[in-house]
């Protein structure tokens, strides 16, 4: 019998192995009620959720923010999760903040020509599906107003998601100037990351975060932290499950057997590289994909295309062709075989490890495909 008297997570958790080196851990998060993952809260001495599900802007999370750091910032040893929900879509920035990005110009890859392919695109945030979208869904949000009709009108999506990733910035610039303010900002850590990017244009797809792709799953990482290298950059490849062993590396916590990841403090205190040689990234809420992102190639498989008519197989060389234009799948075979080698290696360890022997990606599939998709039909 493996049950015990209490769940794992409350000390194999991040911010239960945090707790145990003595922080006090919160989080100012509605993340875990947006998604039903309220494992997410495990560890956390605090939890405030203001309340909003995910569809809260920054300026209902600030003054939340502001005054734990008011009340907190000065102690020793304290951890605070901050999540605004900005660049996600729907964007709904403020109207009085304007639009930062009028003047700029559009991307220049999104030519007159890929526009009008990414017009006949179906499925889910193709330009059709927005297009449908601001009239069921984002007609609450103003900036969501406008149909995409010409080239030019693209710049309503690709402007307001900047203007929302603005928008962010200010507030995380409120909360580092109280850092400033309260004289704790040297002796603090700040990280910035996210839980996924956002295709703006990749595979066709607008607003979404929905394919295994390099839009998708390629993620910011700022790490600012006291002591470390100034200027330094990374461009090793981690999973995000790295950052939790990374911190516990860096503050000398000891990393629970159950975790997968491995540390890359080295990369931040001394510039070294800890990259993996490839990572294997799945997708199963919208597509059922899996990828392998290695060398310069991002080859992806597809086993569900959630109603966007994407082959099995796509290669692409993000060096040359980092908006994921041209699929060299049939063009360079010997790449194609090379990553499904690792990706069976990669399958074959996962299987390894798991006391169940049924693959997730298999049991969506036989539930009918991604959730999303199903309702997409």
């Amino acid at each position: 019998m493996e049950r015990g008297f209490s769940d794992r997570l409350a000390t194999e958790s991040l911010p239960g192995v945090l707790r145990k080196i003595g922080m006090k851990t919160a989080s100012i998060s509605t993340f875990s009620e947006r998604h039903s993952v309220w494992t997410f809260n495990a560890g956390f001495n605090e939890v405030l959720n203001v309340g909003g599900r995910g569809g809260e802007s920054a300026e209902q999370i600030l003054p939340v923010a502001l005054k734990w750091l008011e009340d907190n910032a000065k102690a020793d040893d304290w951890f605070l999760h901050l999540n605004f929900w900005d660049p996600h879509t729907p964007y709904r920035t403020p109207d009085h903040f304007g639009n930062p990005f009028a003047d700029q110009p559009m991307p220049a890859w999104i030519t007159e020509d890929v526009f009008q392919q990414h017009k006949l695109k179906k499925g889910q945030h193709s330009i059709e599906d927005m297009n449908k979208l601001a009239k069921s869904h984002y007609y609450r949000h103003p900036r969501h107003s406008e149909m995409i009709k010409e080239h030019n009108d693209l710049r309503v999506i690709i402007d307001n998601y900047d203007a929302a990733i603005r928008y962010m910035d200010e507030h995380i610039g409120q909360v580092i100037q109280t850092l400033e303010r309260l004289g704790v900002l040297e002796d603090t850590a700040i990280i910035v990351s996210a839980d996924h990017g956002e295709n703006m244009g990749e595979l066709g797809i607008y607003s979404e975060h929905g394919t295994a792709d390099q839009g998708t799953c390629r993620i910011p990482m700022i790490i600012r932290w006291p002591g470390g290298l100034q200027g330094s950059v990374d461009d090793g490849l981690h999973y995000q499950l790295d950052l939790a062993p990374t911190l516990a590396s860096l503050l000398d916590a000891s990393k629970p057997e159950s975790w997968d990841g491995l540390s890359y403090a080295d990369s931040i205190t001394k510039g070294i590289d800890t990259g993996r040689p490839y990572l294997v990234v799945s997708q199963c809420a919208h597509v059922c994909q899996r990828s392998v992102r290695f060398e310069n190639w991002l080859y992806i498989r597809t086993y569900h295309d959630g109603h966007h008519g994407f082959p099995k197989e796509m290669l692409f060389d993000l060096v040359n062709d980092p908006y994921e234009q041209y699929n060299l799948a049939e063009q360079r075979s010997e790449i194609c075989l090379k990553a499904i080698y690792l990706l069976n290696e990669w399958h074959d360890d996962m299987m390894l490890s798991m006391k169940e022997d049924t693959d997730p990606l298999w049991t969506v599939m036989k539930e009918g495909g991604p959730y999303h998709a199903m309702e997409y039909v």
